[in-house]
């Protein structure tokens, strides 16, 4: 069975398949903020999703982190360092790219265990 979170036509913010959750790309609401900020929404974003599925942030299978300026890199590091419970660091990718919005600094692509 698959079931879909807050299914839209283009797109589900989640799918949860046999025990693995698929988180869509999670973006800040409020695009006006730094990096520092639209880090911390996004986190929260994927905390609430998890939850919804019965997971959380250590269960952690693969992340895709998308930014748009690398020389933001360091301050989206120290606040993802920060949020991740040591010993569970899932596999992930970094890549430098152009976002949908121009105000969207990070978007991140997850996947996690149920």
């Amino acid at each position: 069975m698959v079931q879909r979170f807050d299914a839209g036509a283009r797109l589900s913010e989640m799918t949860v398949h046999n025990g693995t959750c698929y988180l869509a790309g999670q973006v800040a609401a409020d695009g006006s903020q730094d990096m520092a900020g639209q880090t911390k929404q996004v986190l929260a974003a994927i905390d609430a999703l998890l939850a919804r599925a019965g997971s959380d942030k250590s269960k952690l299978l693969m992340v895709q982190i998308f930014i748009t300026d690398l020389a933001d890199f360091p301050a989206m590091n120290a606040l993802w360092e920060a949020w991740l419970p040591a010993g569970h660091a899932p596999a992930r990718a970094t890549v430098v790219a152009r976002l949908a919005k121009p105000e969207w600094k990070v978007e991140m692509v997850v996947t996690a265990a149920v």
